[in-house]
This record gives C-alpha cells, sequence and structure tokens, in this order.
C-alpha cells in the first residue's frame, strides 16, 4: 500500500510540472510575443520567435497533460478526508481539460496563419487574421479558468479538514477559487477590467495557495492519515 508521504510527493512533483509549464505557455511566452493592440508588432514577433511560440503550445498542452494526472493523484491522497467532495474536486478538475485541448486549435491556427503563402491573403489580412484567433483562445481561456478556480473550493476543503496538510493552504485554495470567479465576472461584465489593475491582486490567494501546496507535497509531503474509512 502506497504511504501517504509518497503519494503527497508524487502529487508534489506534478504539480510543480504543471506550475512550471503553466508559468511558461500561459504568461511567459505571451509576455514576450503578444502586444494586444499592435497587430503588426505581434505578428513580427510571433515570426521572429515562431520556435518560442511551438513550444508555448507545447507547454500548454504538457501543464494540463500533468494536471490531469495531479488531480487523479490528489484524490488518491485526499479521499479519505470526504469521498464525496473528492469525487467533486476531480470531476471540477477535469472538465477543463478538454475544454483547453479543444482551445489550443486557435494557437494552431495562428502557426498556419504565420506560414508563409499559406492562405491568399493580404498582410494586412493575415495580421487581422491572427489576432482573431489570439482573441479567440483568450476568450477560451477565460471558460477553462472558471473551472480553474472551481475545482480549488473542494480542493481547499479537504485540504482544510485533513489532518495531514496544513490548514493554511487550504483557506488560501477557497479563496481562490473566488478570485477566479471574480476575474471571470470581471472580464466578462467591465469592458476594461483588464485595464484596472487589480485582477493580479485578486489573484494573490490563488498563486500562493498553489504554489505553496505544491512546494509542500514536494518537500514535506504528508503525515499518514489514521483514518480506518472515508468519510462520506
Amino acid at each position: 500500500m502506497t504511504s501517504n508521504k509518497k503519494t503527497a510527493r508524487i502529487a508534489g512533483l506534478l504539480y510543480l510540472g504543471v506550475v512550471v509549464t503553466g508559468i511558461f505557455s500561459l504568461a511567459y511566452v505571451p509576455s514576450k510575443l503578444i502586444v494586444w493592440d499592435n497587430p503588426t508588432e505581434t505578428f513580427n514577433n510571433i515570426k521572429a520567435s515562431e520556435t518560442l511560440f511551438r513550444f508555448g503550445i507545447v507547454g500548454g498542452l504538457s501543464c494540463y497533460t500533468f494536471f490531469l494526472f495531479l488531480v487523479l493523484q490528489l484524490y488518491k491522497l485526499l479521499k479519505s478526508v470526504n469521498k464525496n467532495y473528492a469525487k467533486l474536486m476531480i470531476l471540477l478538475a477535469i472538465i477543463s481539460v478538454p475544454i483547453y485541448f479543444l482551445n489550443i486549435h486557435n494557437q494552431f491556427n495562428v502557426l498556419s496563419f504565420i506560414t508563409e503563402n499559406s492562405f491568399d491573403l493580404s498582410l494586412e489580412e493575415t495580421k487581422s487574421q491572427i489576432m482573431l484567433n489570439l482573441d479567440q483562445y483568450d476568450n477560451g481561456m477565460r471558460i477553462v479558468h472558471i473551472f480553474s478556480g472551481l475545482w480549488l473550493l473542494p480542493f481547499g476543503y479537504l485540504v482544510y479538514k485533513s489532518s495531514f496538510l496544513p490548514k493554511f493552504f487550504g483557506i488560501l485554495l477557497m479563496m481562490g477559487c473566488f478570485g477566479y470567479l471574480i476575474n471571470f465576472l470581471g472580464n466578462t461584465l467591465v469592458s476594461d477590467y483588464s485595464t484596472l489593475g487589480i485582477s493580479k491582486y485578486i489573484s494573490i490567494p490563488a498563486t500562493f495557495g498553489e504554489i505553496g501546496i505544491c512546494l509542500w507535497l514536494l518537500i514535506m509531503g504528508a503525515k499518514e492519515n489514521h483514518q480506518s474509512k472515508s468519510i462520506s
């Protein structure tokens, strides 16, 4: 029988994979290539750094593949705390994976438009199509982030109620759920929400909660759980 400590450290390693590939594909690559109000600069950046853009696609696919295996490992670790909440956690988390994989086709479309003479379009039309696909990808990520937030609520609750993980991380994770949802509603309901500069502050609990629990699982593992059966 696999010990709690070993299960936790495997989960921590998978979580680290999610964090590293996620930061690379969702933050670093877009910051280097995409200028939302300048299609020409965006086109030139992607054209000049096509390999980086391709690595960004691979990084994103890797991130959500790691994530899929992560939630399965977390289920093994936390199902003894409350099996129903563990099932809810895994359901809400896994829903985001196929949505992301469907959404990534927008980035593949960008690659198609970057390829010379791939379409009978003028340069300006090509730039417009690239920005349209990048915008569609960004909209798709907003849907993905609904579930990126929702799964943190049962996950945080299970961490908080467990006897083998710090309750502090559970509180941050549950707060992180509402941070994701607030940012989703803000971006949907307020046209200039992204320019207000508050979204990064609202994301702080999720950031510290997820990175914190990742490092704790990886370095410290988890105490052995002496409960004889799951709480339903």
